[in-house]
């Protein structure tokens, strides 16, 4: 009797997956590069890396954690580089911040975005991933390709610095052992 091969996911699929990932794939990317420019080529390139694999993917269902995942690796990847070439040219000069590390505020509101630029890459990622897109410590960790406990002391740390840089906003719903710990 001749082996008959499973079929792989099909093209139609693909844009399935393109379609309902893209969106939360881009505020993902924005939040962890802060570029709009950059986040999209973030995406794209994470969705041209798992086109490029699709034939291997079985469980459509899980396509998306394998598209987050190439995302979060070639924002990791990015990072690497740019700390190789610190320098990006442009028309104008930036202006300074003029408190050196405070956080914008415009009125009350804070810009967190802000915030979260002022962590390291690893610690963006795992408080974007863990609070903005909700994911588990575990989803996390797979996310990253890294041990859960990581996950947890990177969060820690993470959090201590937002308290630092926020100030007397409430933080406290996502803080470990917080409510909704």
């Amino acid at each position: 009797m001749p082996v008959i091969a499973s079929r792989g996911p099909t093209e139609e699929e693909f844009v399935e997956l393109v379609h309902a990932a893209w969106p939360a794939l881009y505020r993902t990317a924005v939040l962890l590069v802060r570029e709009h420019a950059l986040a999209e080529d973030l995406v794209q390139t994470a969705l041209a890396r798992t086109y490029s694999n699709w034939h291997r993917i079985r469980d459509v269902g899980a396509a998306h954690g394998y598209a987050r995942r190439a995302l979060v690796t070639q924002t990791t990847s990015w990072y690497r580089r740019r700390s190789t070439r610190n320098e990006r040219p442009t028309a104008t000069l930036p202006e300074r911040p003029a408190q050196g590390d405070t956080v914008s505020t415009v009125g009350e509101r804070v810009d967190v975005a802000a915030a979260l630029a002022q962590l390291s890459p690893r610690q963006r990622a795992v408080v974007v991933l863990r609070f903005y897109d909700d994911l588990s410590v575990q989803e996390t960790a797979d996310a990253l390709g890294v041990a859960p406990g990581t996950v947890k002391s990177q969060t820690s740390v993470a959090l201590t610095r937002l308290r630092t840089l926020l100030g007397d906003i409430e933080l406290a719903a996502t803080a470990p052992g917080g409510p909704h710990a």
